[in-house]
């Protein structure tokens, strides 16, 4: 992803880019000759919180990077034409094979990613209407561990949604 953190060429002429400081004093990389300027925002994405009666949250395996094999809550990017709620809906039966329905907007979080450099995460607590539980496409395996004893989750975003799911919980 060397051209997301680091364009070269021009999206809009192809010229090489070049890097300045711009009229807010932050070093930006554009283009001079028709003006086109690159701002490195943050990606969004929405993480789910499932929850079962008996304090069990709901964890996938990740197959794909970043972190293959590590285990994180479901989650992932959010398309261009869908909200952060809407993700949120798809990627929980993309990854799990459950359908649910947002329940509750719990925080959202920034998170350097090795991918495009920052991420921004917004967590929703999540009701299951359906489905039955499988790992999808992004996903090893899918399983409930108890809110006790979690395995290592290497997304900060997801350990502090994680965190405030505890505290709302006393």
């Amino acid at each position: 992803m060397q051209f997301y953190n680091n364009p070269r060429f021009c999206l809009s002429c192809g010229a090489k880019l070049v890097r300045k400081t711009d009229q807010n004093n932050m070093k930006r990389i554009f283009c001079p000759l028709c003006g086109w300027t690159y701002y490195a925002n943050p990606i969004p994405a929405s993480a789910c919180i499932v929850l079962r009666d008996n304090n069990e949250l709901l964890l996938i395996k990740r197959k794909n990077e970043p972190n293959p094999s590590a285990w994180a809550l479901p989650s992932g990017y959010v398309e261009i034409d869908e909200t952060a709620e809407e993700c949120a809906v798809h990627e929980l039966y993309e990854e799990t094979g459950l359908i649910g329905e947002v329940d509750e907007f719990l925080g959202y979080f920034f998170q350097s990613s090795p991918i495009y450099k920052r991420v921004i995460t917004f967590g929703f607590l999540m009701n299951i209407t359906g489905g039955e539980l499988n790992p999808g496409d992004d996903a090893l395996a899918a399983k409930y561990y108890s809110l006790n004893n979690l395995p290592d989750i290497p997304f900060a975003s997801h350990n502090k949604l994680i965190e405030i799911l505890r505290k709302k919980l006393g």
